[in-house]
């Protein structure tokens, strides 16, 4: 009886011990699972994909093109594109010296080319424009004959009271062409209506020459030692006497003109052509002489 009872007590024993080997294999394999696999995933791909990617792509590639492409466009297509306003001769004539001016105009006499630049009497229907020092070169200048039509712009400026267009760009516009006819400006000698002719192609008529100086002498050369360069002359209407001017540069010693100044005499009486420019008053630059009609 007592070999039974010890038996059974070794047998529960047994039984005990495989519960308890049972219990310690459940407390161990899902707690491993758990706090390592998860963790590696949740803590290290998730943050890296958030952390990197998304910054990297928001802060560079957008930023680039908000801050160039947008801005190069908007600031420099629309300045490329502007074109300035052709103006009246009744605007440009009110425009204030120095200011910016555009206008188109027909190339009358060209008066002299150097340095790649040259300076150039226009006119239209309502005005005349003195082209000052405008950049061309040799073969430009070559091409820009009497009647050829320009769009110019540059500033209005002044000197020694002749208003010219200076700092000047120009481009020719084939589509027509004009010549102005001389106006006769004759009566308008010596009042102050004369210089609203300023610059364009005019007339005087019956004009009387007069001695240029003591010497009795009906001109002078400018460069009197070798008798070149520009001649001056005196005329006289009704009591009046003006000075003359053949520009050498616009009507050299060997034109028509410059040898008709030459064989004046004083007493004759002339009708001449030329362009109404200024110096310190009227000082025209004559480019037709010729005995009264």
């Amino acid at each position: 009886m007592k070999k039974l009872f010890a038996m059974l007590l070794v047998v529960a024993m047994v039984l005990a011990l495989g519960a308890c080997a049972n219990s310690g294999t459940t407390d161990t394999a899902p707690a491993s699972e758990s706090e390592t696999a998860p963790a590696s995933e949740s803590e290290t791909t998730p943050a890296s994909e958030s952390e990197t990617t998304p910054a990297s792509e928001s802060e560079t590639t957008p930023a680039s093109e908000s801050e160039t492409t947008p801005a190069s466009e908007s600031e420099t297509t629309p300045a490329e594109d502007e074109t300035p306003a052709v103006m009246t001769y009744a605007e440009y004539d009110a425009a204030e010296l120095q200011s910016p001016v555009t206008v188109e105009t027909y190339i009358q006499a060209k008066q002299s080319w150097w340095d790649n630049k040259a300076t150039f009497y226009t006119q239209d229907k309502d005005g005349a424009y003195f082209l000052y020092e405008m950049p061309c070169t040799e073969e430009e200048y070559n091409a820009l004959v009497p009647g050829t039509k320009i769009r110019v712009s540059g500033y209005k400026s002044e000197w020694s009271g002749e208003i010219e267009i200076t700092d000047a760009t120009y481009e020719i516009l084939p589509d027509d062409t004009y010549i102005a006819e001389a106006r006769d400006v004759t009566d308008l000698l010596g009042t102050d209506d004369l210089i609203k002719a300023q610059n364009q192609f005019v007339s005087f008529k019956g004009m009387t020459v007069e001695a240029y100086d003591e010497s009795g002498a009906a001109f002078a050369y400018k460069n009197d030692a070798d008798k070149t360069d520009d001649l001056y002359f005196k005329v006289s209407k009704d009591g009046n006497t003006y000075s003359f001017c053949v520009e050498f540069y616009l009507t050299g010693q060997d034109s028509d003109v410059y040898k008709a100044v030459e064989g004046l005499k004083v007493g004759d009486v002339i009708d001449m052509e030329g362009f109404l420019y200024w110096y310190e008053g009227a000082n025209p630059h004559i480019t037709s002489v010729t005995p009264a009609a």
